[in-house]
């Protein structure tokens, strides 16, 4: 029998009925979530897998015998057809046409971002990216620096935290006119949830710039039809969307930019002709080039399992399903407040479901309106077996901002003797006189469930006073 708060969010939200597939998913294929009582609400963190998909998996490798890829024998050779095809599947899965796209494997998405920064031409270059990066997206800057690029940071504003739209605009008009231009942003936020629009590709394209979209927080929940918008360069992890296998991602990119890249080094598998007493090398054409030694040509396999998986669901199902319970979570979790009418979080991020991901990261306060550390939030949670991720999710830009962590603050932090060389979070908390060094994130994902997300709001009830 539904409750009452399950009654009324269908009346709210009637379309939730619309993916009510995903219902009978969660009872065959993830019934170890409810078995275990698990209320699993990290997902921008990384995915579940489906037990068939583990199935499916094991049933090839106990069926087949595949050496390393690179010989011509019988079992490479069927390695290396699992892992092309493979590679044909996932440009399949993203719309992207093969005469234009590449897809290259790497370990993640992190993976897929050095190879870009690595290798892209910055001398007298320009970096332009917004303060919501992920961290290995900011880390392209230290290759940019090195090779006298110019890096310039776009802010995002409280309290949606969206882009400062008039400075990005002024940016993109003024690309160095003596060197290449890269424009790296998240088509979805890790922290903040808000997803960019994608618009901005051909707008830095009309301008001379290439474009990195940073892809992993939002293919998850949202389909990347690269037909239709086309960035240069795509870096995916593949866990975040189907949980399974770990350490595999891909950079898809535009064969006309991945050609402006340079390689700093070569390595086993990279090449076509090596010497030594030469002193010569021939990088090979294509992925090849940029896949560094052996493969993982036991797991690639997986990944089209992965995909099959998440298209025999659909897109437009995982999508409703997460912004309809996004849309309850928020609405549910802003509007608590204590005894004496102090709100109990503080949102950072869109207050709706519109241009937003399924990710709601916020402070909790007590009723004198003072911070709960967000170390202490996640020990409570994990008390009652709730799974959500604090910290700064390895996205400092957002962070500092929606925090109130000032430029002065930082650079007083950062010019101390004692933190030259070594500087720990604790240290960091003294530096910023206390404020909050952190957020509490609870990411709605494909398979939650109504359940889940009232469990998050009855442990929210109990934080107040």
């Amino acid at each position: 029998m539904p409750t009452n708060e399950f009654q009324t969010f269908l009346e709210k939200y009637p379309t939730y009925k619309q993916t009510a597939l995903i219902d009978e998913l969660r009872k065959k294929e993830y019934a170890r979530l409810d078995d275990a009582e698990h209320i699993y609400l990290d997902y921008t963190g990384g995915g579940i897998y489906a037990e068939s998909q583990i199935k499916k998996h094991q049933k090839l490798l106990r069926e087949n015998v595949f050496g390393n890829p690179h010989s011509s024998n019988p079992t490479s050779l069927a390695a290396t057809h699992l892992v092309e095809g493979t590679r044909e599947y996932i440009l399949k899965f993203f719309n992207a046409d093969p005469d234009e796209y590449l897809a290259i494997f790497t370990s993640n998405a992190s993976g897929a971002l050095k190879l870009v920064g690595e290798s892209y031409p910055f001398p007298n270059g320009r970096y332009l990216l917004t303060f919501d990066n992920h961290n290995s997206v900011n880390g392209i800057r230290e290759f940019a620096h090195a090779r006298g690029a110019d890096v310039t940071y776009i802010p995002v504003m409280l309290p949606d935290m969206r882009v400062d739209a008039l400075q990005l605009t002024l940016e993109l008009s003024r690309p160095s006119t003596a060197g290449h231009n890269l424009f790296a942003f998240p088509a979805q936020s890790n922290f903040s949830s808000v997803k960019h629009p994608l618009e901005w590709i051909e707008q830095a394209h009309a301008h001379g710039w290439d474009v990195l979209l940073d892809a992993a927080a939002f293919v998850p929940t949202n389909k990347l039809d690269l037909s239709k918008v086309k960035p240069d360069f795509v870096p995916i992890s593949f866990y975040k969307i189907f949980g399974y296998p770990t350490g595999l991602g891909a950079l898809i990119a535009r064969k006309s930019a991945l050609a402006k890249l340079h390689r700093p080094w070569f390595a086993g598998g990279t090449i076509t002709v090596a010497s030594v007493q030469g002193d010569k090398y021939y990088l090979a054409e294509g992925a090849t080039a940029f896949e560094d030694g052996t493969l993982d040509y036991l797991n690639i396999p997986a990944l089209e399992i992965g995909l099959k998986h998440i298209e025999s669901i659909g897109y437009d199902v995982i999508s409703e399903r997460v912004k309809t319970l996004t849309s309850w979570l928020l609405e549910n979790l802003t509007a608590m407040k204590h005894s004496n009418g102090e709100p109990l979080v503080r949102l950072f991020g869109p207050n709706s479901s519109e241009g937003r991901g399924g990710a709601v990261t916020v402070n909790f306060y007590d009723k004198n309106g003072k911070a709960f550390d967000h170390r202490f939030i996640e020990s409570e949670a994990n008390k009652v077996n709730i799974s959500l991720r604090t910290g700064c999710f390895c996205n400092p830009g957002a962070g500092e901002v929606a925090l109130g962590i000032s430029r002065v603050e930082l650079d007083v932090c950062f010019t101390r003797p004692e933190y030259e060389d070594r500087l720990s979070i604790d240290d960091f908390r003294l530096c910023i006189d206390g404020k909050s060094s952190g957020a509490v994130r609870i990411s709605v994902g494909m398979v939650t469930n109504f359940n889940d997300v009232q469990s998050l709001l009855t442990f929210a009830k109990g934080l107040l006073s």
